[in-house]
């Protein structure tokens, strides 16, 4: 504890951290999060003391069997803007100062703060932005190959909802709403129980 000491001194803040993840598989986000510490060991302004990794667990409830684990770490940060910026990148669920205990800040050092922060509030907005648009990119390709295929089942005779449901692989439920859409752009009809493909007639777009 002598190194913590003497790093104290210098103006390194000692803090406990708590890192989580959630996804599937098990063992594909344990090894992720066992990345995500050695990515923090290669930062010269943070010093890893210790870290305890805890078996991921099933998340109760999920539907999709998704597993939550998570990682205690113990660690030196250079100063307060490197803290927050750690904070930031590894998105920790909870932080504890354990030393010191107050703080004396510089103009200087809030300055960095506010404009690491503004950075990467601008970088997140960017990101989410571009995610936005490849979202609408891909729901608009996912809905064009609906389209073709709904079209390709149709085209071959008149289908009930639960035929198309099985070999689209959608639930009656969803595929009920999508047939309502492709009926309010005169893509087919509905006769009786069953949807047939308008053939020859303007797709409207």
């Amino acid at each position: 504890m002598a190194d913590v000491k003497e790093k104290l001194e210098k103006g390194y803040i000692h803090s406990r951290v708590i890192v989580e993840l959630m996804g599937k598989p098990k063992e594909h986000i344990e090894k992720t999060l066992k990345k995500y510490v050695e990515n923090m060991k290669g930062n010269n302004n943070l010093d890893i003391l210790n870290e305890n990794f805890n078996e991921a667990k099933k998340v109760e409830g999920s539907e999709n069997g998704m597993f939550a684990v998570f990682v205690e770490i113990e660690l030196l940060a250079k100063n307060i803007p490197t803290l927050v910026g750690f904070c930031f990148d590894y998105m920790p669920s909870s932080i504890e100062i354990i030393a010191p205990e107050e703080f004396k800040m510089k103009s200087n050092d809030i300055t960095t703060i506010m404009n690491d922060l503004q950075g990467k509030l601008h970088k997140l907005d960017m990101t989410v932005k571009q995610l936005n648009a490849e979202n609408r990119l891909l729901k608009k390709n996912e809905f064009s190959l609906a389209v073709n295929l709904v079209a390709l089942l149709l085209k071959g005779g008149a289908k009930k909802l639960e035929i198309l449901s099985r070999y689209t692989g959608m639930s009656e439920k969803d595929m009920e709403k999508f047939l309502k859409q492709l009926i309010d752009k005169g893509y087919i009809k509905k006769e009786e129980d069953s949807y047939v493909w308008i053939k020859n007639d303007k797709r409207k777009e």
